[in-house]
């Protein structure tokens, strides 16, 4: 039998009525208090029209153990507030609160994520990023501990980069190598990662004839140029890991705890055999340049150790004999 007209109504208006419902309970949750006036703005509706919604808020919620709803089974709000001042505080609730939610440390880390992503140029004071963060830090099981990310030392560098990349056009700049080589390099901006704090970029290097990678840290009087790209992002296939071995590389053979291999990062060179030592993994790395190497292990004191070749070892014993000299002096 087909509805009348007042049926198709009455179901739209009680269509209407549950999406109101189900948009005011999470926004009532998310704040602390609200007043009705400022939730009936919120949502366009009368006033009226949210106490009324709020009456029937306090008598929803979800049949407990005994498959009846008790008292601890439903919403319930500060009425005296809400009949009094208009205001409404939901003071119990219930399904939402049984639903998994972010340990303290979980929601540390997210928040760390979100403050880092917040510290790059382009974030800068985002208020979405802001509001999220204190609805991690709300919503998890305890109050998370305090973090803070520094904001990156390459933001003016990626500035320049980013506009070079929106525009199509080339960067100059004057880059300082690993073997500590000067040499002004004109590139195609392609694509910038980040590895921890270091930030690179990768690019067609117009000198080098060749796509490469470079850190953001060892560039000097970077430069947005007028020239057109010769290639843009898409145009090349660039490899997943960072470490650029188009140039002459060494081998290093290290020894490190199986739990510690993934500090080695990009280090680590792709297809060399890890072997077992004992309680030790005997493991590959490429540097381009033995200043690699140093800064490689004075990242991860006591973590690793050099087994080869000789010369690796040497000038590793060298440098950390130089530096304890140092304390003596």
């Amino acid at each position: 039998m087909p509805q009348r007209p007042s049926d198709r109504t009455s179901f739209v208006h009680a269509q209407d009525k549950l999406a109101f419902l189900l948009s005011l309970v999470p926004y009532l949750l998310d704040r602390d208090r609200v007043s009705v006036n400022e939730a009936a703005r919120h949502f366009d509706v009368s006033e009226e029209q949210v106490r009324e919604a709020v009456r029937l808020i306090a008598v929803s919620g979800v049949p407990g153990e005994t498959a009846q709803y008790q008292h601890g089974d439903l919403f319930d709000i500060a009425w005296d507030d809400f009949e009094d001042s208009d205001e409404i505080q939901i003071t119990h609730r219930v399904a939402l609160d049984d639903s998994p939610r972010f340990s303290a440390r979980e929601a540390a880390a997210l928040i760390a994520g979100l403050q880092y992503l917040q510290a790059l140029p382009e974030t800068l004071d985002s208020a979405v990023l802001s509001s999220l963060m204190a609805k991690l830090s709300r919503g998890s099981s305890e109050a998370p501990s305090q973090v803070a990310v520094a904001p990156s030392e390459a933001s003016d560098s990626l500035l320049v980069i980013r506009s070079a990349v929106a525009a199509g056009t080339q960067i100059e700049f004057d880059y300082v190598s690993s073997r500590g080589d000067r040499e002004h390099r004109i590139v195609d901006p392609l694509r910038i990662d980040s590895n921890n704090e270091d930030w690179y970029l990768r690019g067609w290097c117009h000198t080098r004839q060749g796509i490469r990678t470079f850190r953001l840290d060892r560039m000097a009087d970077l430069t947005q140029t007028d020239a057109p790209n010769t290639y843009s992002p898409g145009d090349l296939s660039l490899p997943d890991s960072l470490f650029d071995g188009s140039g002459e590389t060494q081998g290093v053979v290290l020894e490190v705890l199986p739990a510690a291999i993934g500090l080695l990062g990009e280090y680590l060179a792709e297809g060399e055999p890890q072997v077992s030592r004992g309680a030790l993994t005997q493991v590959t790395v490429r540097v381009a340049h033995i200043h690699g190497l140093k800064r490689l292990v004075a990242s991860l004191p006591g973590v690793v150790r050099v087994v080869g070749p000789p010369d690796a070892r040497r000038a590793v014993h060298d440098w950390a004999a130089t530096a304890l000299a140092a304390y003596d002096d």
